[in-house]
C-alpha cells in the first residue's frame, strides 16, 4: 500500500500473499459447494480477508493514513462471527472419523486445503508480527478460528452429504 517498495521476500509480501492464496483456496471450495450455509459462510470470510490482506499489505508507518483513508482493520468482532460459525458446527452431528485424510468430498477437499492455507498464513503473519511490522495481534487470532472453521466445514460437509466417504475410504 502507498507506493511502499520491499523485496519479494519481504514478510509483509509472503503475509499477504499466503491470505491471497488463502482467498482464492476459500473461493474454490464455495465454487465447488451447492450448499446456501457453506457458500455464504464462505463469502462472508472471503470478503473479511479482503479487509485482512488490506492490513498486512499496510507498513506501520502509514497505518493511520490507511485508517483515515477509510480503510478497515481486522477486529474482535470478525474473530467473533467466526467463533459462532464454529460454536453453530459444533453443535451439529459432525463426524471426525477419517479427518487426517482429507478427499471424503470434492467441497471437504477443497475445505482442507483451504485449512491449511490458512494455516500457513497465519505463520507468515506471526513472522510479520516478530518483525515488529504487525501490530494487530487479532490478525493471529482471526486466522487461528478461521482454519478451525474450515476445519470442521470440511467434517460437516464429510458427514452430511450423502455419498461423502469420512477420510476418502470409499462407500
Amino acid at each position: 500500500m502507498y507506493n511502499r517498495r520491499v523485496s519479494k521476500t519481504h514478510p509483509r509480501v509472503e503475509a499477504y500473499g499466503a491470505v491471497d492464496e488463502l482467498n482464492a483456496a476459500v473461493g474454490m471450495a464455495r465454487a465447488w459447494s451447492d450448499d446456501p450455509y457453506v457458500r455464504e459462510r464462505l463469502l462472508t470470510a472471503q470478503k473479511q480477508l479482503v479487509i485482512l490482506m488490506g492490513e498486512l499489505a499496510t507498513a506501520p508507518s502509514d497505518l493511520a493514513r490507511y485508517l483515515q483513508d477509510g480503510y478497515q482493520r481486522v477486529t474482535a468482532d470478525m474473530t467473533r462471527v467466526i467463533d459462532q460459525w464454529v460454536a453453530e458446527l459444533e453443535g451439529r452431528q459432525v463426524s471426525f472419523h477419517g479427518w487426517a485424510t482429507p478427499g471424503g468430498h470434492v467441497v471437504s477437499a477443497a475445505l482442507d486445503v483451504a485449512r491449511t492455507t490458512c494455516r500457513r498464513a497465519e505463520r507468515r503473519a506471526c513472522g510479520l508480527r516478530e518483525a515488529g511490522e504487525l501490530d494487530n495481534a487479532e490478525v493471529l487470532i482471526y486466522l487461528n478460528r478461521l482454519s478451525d472453521a474450515l476445519w470442521l466445514l470440511a467434517r460437516w460437509v464429510e458427514t452430511d452429504k450423502p455419498g461423502a466417504a469420512p477420510g476418502g475410504t470409499v462407500v
